[in-house]
């Protein structure tokens, strides 16, 4: 426990340029969302909601970062994060179980790393 608590600016960093990966559903949309659950949504609402989707992953990510740097914001952040993540996972795993084989499945791993790492920081620094 120790070791995240001292450890997690380097993990909220690694955690965040990942995140922010996701710009690029907001810069093409379509081949994010073909790359992401092998499939894609077709007309212009569903260019707007997928690019939004994009920005908003993207700003969790900057979050991320920002918080590294940030240490009495850390908190308030990895929680908000945390949960984006939790959001993101329970979706997958109760509504698009077919999209696992794609990089949605990698990415819902990752992301429960995220999570219980995000945990594990928040137990640690309370108790310190």
């Amino acid at each position: 426990m120790n070791f995240i608590v001292t450890n997690i600016k380097w993990i909220m960093l690694v955690s965040g340029i990942l995140t922010c990966t996701m710009l690029y559903a907001f810069i093409a949309p379509q081949a994010a969302l073909r790359s992401t659950f092998g499939a894609t949504l077709e007309g212009p609402v569903a260019n707007i909601v997928v690019r939004n989707w994009g920005a908003l992953i993207g700003l969790v990510g900057a979050m991320l970062i920002y918080g590294a740097f940030d240490p009495p914001g850390r908190p308030f952040i990895v929680s908000i994060a945390g949960l984006s993540k939790l959001v993101f996972i329970g979706l997958v795993l109760t509504q698009g179980r077919q999209f696992l084989g794609y990089q949605a499945g990698v990415a819902v791993v990752i992301d429960a790393v995220w999570v219980a790492l995000f945990i594990v920081y928040l137990i640690g620094a309370k108790t310190r």
